[in-house]
């Protein structure tokens, strides 16, 4: 009868483990099979805050991911989450709504409905008719049309509330998780273990740290920082399954203004998936010359 009572107890915990390991595999983003790094496959355009540097259409802005989404094949949004004073989370980058809006002050000092008096602004400082919008609305629009983003939280956002919108809207597919260091990486992965996560890798050591992590790697895509580094570290980092994002936005961008747009298109053949961009028109017609 005892040893009956110990198999029935150690079947109990198989079925139980096994029926976890089931749901953890239900719940998984497709994202996992869709990053998942394969020689010769197209490189990626993420358009840096949304899109920059357009005129009539405001970083962070829905309306603006519409719009690059309707002329650039292959995109993605880097788009960024923070929280109002009622706890609504919406699209924005800075502390403060004086750059980008028509109002002023912190937008932790406000409620969704006080910011809905604003409006926002482009990159040259002109006023366009469109406003801050909630991240729900956008996980709705990208779920929708298939679109991919990266989610950069804003340190007043906790992780666990953007991984529960996510999971609220259903939108688990088009969502990717921003991190920049291990602790953040370990703590992302805890709470949304089914989700892919942007992780760094700028350096051998990076990666060593995110390879001996409880991480799989196939819940990995690595950003490899905002300069050029050896293809050996491309090449390492591939050899893992996982695809690399190389920063462009900024000096790599100027530098492509200066020497020219077939920059981009020299990049992406030294290892490079996806290309994090503040010019994603140039980058998509460099790279399909």
């Amino acid at each position: 009868m005892k040893n009956f009572l110990i198999l029935l107890l150690l079947f109990g915990c198989f079925s139980c483990k096994q029926t976890t390991q089931e749901a953890e595999k239900k719940q998984s983003s497709k994202l996992l099979e869709t990053f998942a790094y394969k020689a010769g496959a197209p490189t990626m355009i993420s358009a840096h805050r949304g899109g920059k540097g357009i005129k009539h259409y405001p970083e962070n802005c829905l309306e603006t991911l519409q719009y690059l989404s309707e002329r650039i094949d292959n995109i993605i949004f880097e788009i960024d989450v923070a929280k109002t004073k009622d706890n609504v989370l919406v699209l924005m980058h800075d502390n403060t709504l004086d750059r980008t809006t028509t109002g002023k002050g912190k937008i932790t000092s406000l409620t969704y409905r006080q910011l809905q008096a604003f409006n926002l602004k482009d990159d040259f400082g002109s006023v366009t008719s469109y406003r801050i919008p909630k991240f729900k609305d956008v996980l709705k629009w990208a779920k929708s049309n298939n679109v991919i983003l990266t989610v950069d939280i804003k340190r007043s956002v906790a992780v666990e509330n953007v991984v529960e919108l996510i999971n609220e809207v259903g939108a688990q597919d088009i969502a990717i998780i921003i991190t920049y260091d291990m602790k953040q990486a370990e703590r992302a992965h805890k709470v949304a273990p089914g989700l892919l996560l942007s992780v760094s890798a700028r350096n051998e050591q990076e990666l060593d740290w995110l390879i001996h992590s409880g991480i799989p790697t196939q819940n990995m895509i690595a950003f490899t920082g905002t300069r050029l580094s050896s293809e050996s570290l491309y090449d390492k980092i591939h050899s893992y399954g996982i695809k690399t994002i190389l920063g462009t936005l900024g000096n790599l961008d100027n530098q492509a203004k200066r020497r020219g747009d077939s920059s981009y298109k020299y990049w992406s053949k030294k290892g490079i998936d996806v290309l994090a961009t503040d010019r994603p028109f140039q980058v998509y017609k460099a790279l399909n010359q």
